[in-house]
């Protein structure tokens, strides 16, 4: 006897009947406010049962369920993209950190070129500068690259301060030796002095997509005035 009501016990409850259900709800009209997501899954009752006649709030409801879908939707891009311009302003604020810690020009190309692909998790950054009447040698540090005269407009676009390029061919006048591995890039034009030559920063990555046109740029374009604030700084050179 005692086995039998073990076994009773252990029965799952009874579901509540319809009418049960219909009295719940009475009593807690606001209910389905608190539990939105279950509409989704009822059933829209129609109106009118003959197939002559049109049933436009049967139409509205669904039309409406479709709006609430597409706006979860615009709603779950917006946190993600939320999420993901915090973590690039952490990186981008770390960055620049790390470049402010340098003690001589040369470790501070070096965070530039070195320290960057891992704190903005690119696979490749290059500083490239325009060669000049009295500078037209190959830079000897890895990351810098020496670029003729006019090549930053004719590279990024007269004018342009930041492009970016989800499907790039890395090209090998910005990148060197490593333009294999970009398959998308972010260009920022760089102009520390008027008596500096022009210059361009190049991130590059073997992921197509991750730098696209509908990028925000503000971030980049405060790094970019960061570095050209510091190369001022080591070289003692008067402002733009």
């Amino acid at each position: 006897m005692a086995d039998r009501s073990e076994d009773v016990q252990k029965k799952a409850p009874a579901l509540p009947s319809a009418a049960q259900v219909i009295a719940y709800l009475r009593r807690h009209p606001d209910f389905l406010f608190r539990h939105p997501e279950l509409l989704d899954m009822q059933a829209s009752p129609a109106r009118h049962k003959d197939e002559q006649v049109v049933d436009l709030q049967h139409f509205m409801v669904e039309r409406l369920r479709q709006d609430v879908a597409k706006l979860r939707a615009n709603q779950d891009e917006i946190i993600a993209n939320s999420r993901d311009n915090l973590g690039t302003q952490e990186r981008i604020h770390k960055a620049v950190l790390a470049m402010l810690e340098a003690e001589t020009f040369e470790e501070f190309i070096d965070i530039i070129t070195g320290d960057l692909v891992l704190l903005l998790e690119v696979d490749v950054v290059c500083l490239c500068i325009e060669r000049t009447e009295g500078y037209n040698r190959r830079p000897k540090l890895d990351g810098l690259e020496l670029l003729e005269q006019g090549a930053v407009d004719r590279i990024i676009g007269k004018g342009r301060q930041v492009l970016l390029r989800d499907e790039a061919v890395g090209d090998p006048e910005v990148f060197g030796g490593a333009a294999e591995l970009v398959r998308s890039d972010a260009l920022l034009r760089l102009k520390p002095s008027k008596a500096a030559p022009n210059a361009l920063l190049a991130f590059g990555t073997r992921h197509p997509g991750y730098f696209h046109p509908g990028q925000g740029t503000e971030l980049l374009s405060f790094l970019g005035r960061i570095i050209e604030f510091g190369i001022r700084s080591w070289l003692d050179l008067p402002k733009p």
